[in-house]
């Protein structure tokens, strides 16, 4: 179950990244492309992955 928990917070980060990067527009050729909603959204996931990550790691089996 840890390993699942760590595995599904780094998807996180590694989508808020991606999410944060095309809201930014420095990914192009998506409709995310400049529009600053997926530049909140991502760093939200992303922070969200890392603490999934941080607590998943830290939890007794």
């Amino acid at each position: 179950m840890r390993a699942l928990l760590i595995a599904l917070g780094v998807v996180m980060v590694a989508t808020g990244v991606v999410w944060t990067a095309q809201g930014l527009g420095y990914l192009e050729g998506s409709l995310m492309t400049d529009q600053s909603i997926w530049a909140i959204l991502g760093p939200l996931v992303a922070g969200l992955g890392v603490g999934l990550v941080v607590v998943a790691a830290r939890r007794r089996e």
